[in-house]
């Protein structure tokens, strides 16, 4: 019984002492999507949907079929949760439309931006590595309920090294087109 002891006691203060993961942030867009003309809609940005490999805080990894995760590097929030950020910051730099927000912010809402990540990866393949990203978003008139656009959003960022900081300075980049684009579509048609 002593010796059980002893050794859980040295497990115990292994896993207390490991190092933190090393956190990485998705920066959004750099400058201000640009937009033709202020909407005074106000949106609704729900926490996107994504499945269960990509719905963590963990950096996903993919080879072929294989999905993976980098070891001892993470985002700071969930995956969902992060992009969602990013989706609202993106329009409020634009100054597209008069407001927009999550659930609970109390918006009298005209729309919901609906959206799927479908890919948020560093995809290694046997022509070179590229951080991958794809995201359908749909614009929900919220008075009605009806869709009224969809769109998918996909970009593909060559990555010159396989490490996580290279990794998610591919995916800040992918991801800085994408919101680009998703913003200069939805802001005409809210």
């Amino acid at each position: 019984m002593l010796l059980a002891a002893t050794l859980l006691s040295g497990c115990v203060g292994k896993l207390l002492t490991a190092p933190p993961p090393a956190t990485y942030d998705l920066a959004g867009v750099e400058s201000a999507p640009s937009v033709k003309r202020r909407t005074s809609a106000q949106v609704l940005v729900p926490e996107p949907f994504a499945l269960q490999t990509l719905a963590s805080q963990r950096i996903v990894v993919t080879r072929g079929p294989l999905v993976a995760y980098y070891p001892n590097a993470q985002y700071p929030d969930t995956l969902p949760r992060l992009v969602q950020s990013r989706v609202i910051q993106a329009f409020e730099k634009s100054k597209g439309v008069r407001a927009i927000g999550r659930p609970g912010e109390g918006l009298s809402i005209d729309y919901q931006l609906l959206t799927n990540i479908r890919t948020f990866a560093f995809d290694v393949t046997p022509s070179g590595r590229f951080a991958e990203i794809e995201i359908f978003t749909q614009i929900m008139n919220d008075r009605t309920g009806k869709v009224v656009e969809a769109k998918l959003f996909k970009a593909s960022v060559p990555v010159a090294e396989d490490t996580a900081p290279a990794a998610v300075t591919g995916l800040n980049a992918a991801l800085d087109q994408v919101l680009v684009e998703m913003v200069a579509w939805a802001v005409p048609r809210l």
